[in-house]
């Protein structure tokens, strides 16, 4: 398992470097005078050369990359041109919120879509056919009118949940749980959708095995055999669909924290993108990267848990 999981981290290191070399080179393609941005339009031609040589940029782009690079491999990831603020910093303060949502739209997709999924494949029929419907409805549906019909229905109407804004989880927990329940529900329609139709299909092919019926000559309890060995045998495809997910959430994460207010880096990332802020898009990219890489690491290691054989290169 360790030889498994050191393959898994230097093959991320590898995509890490690869993957900041190509973004700090896009970023740079655009002719963004960003010492014009920053000191205005009436700004002396002379003062403006001088901003953008101190920012570094009068400098080859290669050239540029690797005094990043060195200094983001030192955990420096510098300040923000626009704002001066700490890079690290500013991700610090809006991470936990984006955090908050992926994880629990991960953990209410997990749960309720192999639910579904095992219910479903399990007893076939018209708990079959329900589930699949509502599986097509949550792809059809779009995210943001659910959303919408979400916030009408539970935050105008009923006043269930606030329409707006994020309390910490370290200032009120209770305040915390119902400022993420609608983004967190709007999130995971289209997510459980995607996955508990992989669940239903994995488990239906492994009750179709040969080891399965043997099991069941044996004498052992349906529920014995679904939950011990039918389950385990089903989740690898589900698990690996739901570790896309989460790193897709990222997007929809986007379109929520605008129409809910939250403080994440989801609207952080289109408001530095746009004016061109390499420090903090670089800082955001990498992030992006890393989580991705950490979610595989974990995803692979479940399903080399699951099934041994996945372990071999």
């Amino acid at each position: 398992m360790l030889t498994f999981v050191v393959r898994r981290l230097a093959g991320g290191a590898v995509l890490l470097f690869v993957i900041s070399l190509l973004s700090y080179l896009l970023l740079s393609i655009p002719d963004n005078d960003v010492g014009r941005q920053l000191l205005g339009q009436s700004a002396d031609q002379a003062a403006v050369d001088a901003k953008n040589a101190a920012l570094g940029l009068d400098r080859p782009v290669l050239v540029q990359y690797a005094d990043w690079l060195s200094h983001a491999v030192r955990g420096d990831l510098g300040a923000s041109w626009f704002t001066s603020e700490d890079v690290t910093q500013a991700i610090a303060n809006r991470l936990p919120v984006t955090v908050s949502l992926m994880v629990g739209v991960t953990l209410v997709t997990a749960a309720v879509s192999f639910l579904l999924g095992v219910w479903a494949g399990v007893r076939r029929g018209a708990v079959d056919r329900f589930v699949q419907v509502l599986g097509v409805a949550g792809y059809a549906l779009p995210g943001f009118l659910v959303t919408l019909v979400l916030v009408l229905v539970f935050a105008v109407k009923l006043d269930w949940f606030p329409a707006i804004g994020y309390t910490p989880f370290a200032e009120s927990p209770g305040g915390w749980l119902s400022t993420i329940t609608l983004p967190v529900a709007s999130l995971s329609i289209a997510s459980v959708a995607g996955v508990s139709q992989q669940v239903r299909g994995a488990v239906i092919d492994v009750l179709r095995q040969d080891y399965v019926r043997t099991l069941r000559a044996r004498g052992l309890s349906a529920p014995r055999i679904v939950f011990k060995h039918v389950l385990r045998n089903a989740s690898a495809p589900a698990l690996v669909l739901l570790g896309m997910q989460f790193v897709g959430l990222l997007g929809g994460a986007v379109l929520v924290e605008q129409i809910f207010g939250l403080p994440g880096i989801g609207g952080m990332t289109v408001t530095y993108t746009s004016r061109g802020d390499i420090p903090v898009v670089m800082a955001l990219v990498m992030l992006t990267v890393v989580g991705v890489v950490l979610i595989n690491l974990v995803t692979d290691v479940l399903i080399g848990w699951l099934n041994p054989k996945a372990r071999r290169p």
